[in-house]
């Protein structure tokens, strides 16, 4: 199945210069994790909820600081002609959850792990999208 046939076409956005707040506040109003950060329609980066405890909260914890500060930049895309496997394997590689759906530059769409599950993957499929996504990176320097 191809991407334009999962993908959620509604999608919110904010733009570089929104702040941690106003983020914050559209996450919690429409129930999501995640944002795509655009400039017009090109996506520049995601912001996650993690992003916002981890890279703010945690820190200087201003929320007026503006979400380009935080964001992950050059986000990894798909596009509407991508295969459901495809983009199931995409995002295990790089070990994302969502995935902003771009054509010609512009956000088209997204479209999570969920959406995968639900759709097509088998309850096994699944399993090893999030078991490949979710296991943890060392950091440098860092020993159990």
């Amino acid at each position: 199945m191809k991407l334009k046939e999962l993908m959620t076409t509604d999608v919110y956005s904010v733009t570089p210069d929104s702040s941690i707040k106003e983020t914050a506040e559209l996450m919690r109003k429409i129930n999501v994790g995640s944002i795509p950060v655009c400039e017009g329609r090109k996506p520049v980066g995601i912001i996650t909820d993690r992003d916002i405890v981890i890279r703010n909260v945690a820190g200087n914890g201003n929320p007026n600081t503006p979400v380009r500060q935080i964001m992950t930049e050059n986000p990894v895309c798909g596009t509407p002609e991508m295969s459901d496997d495809e983009a199931m394997n995409l995002m295990a590689e790089k070990q994302i959850r969502r995935l902003p759906v771009v054509e010609d530059g512009q956000l088209v769409g997204i479209v999570s792990l969920g959406d995968l599950a639900v759709n097509e993957m088998t309850d096994m499929e699944a399993a090893r999208a999030l078991t490949d996504i979710s296991v943890p990176s060392k950091p440098k320097g860092i020993q159990k």
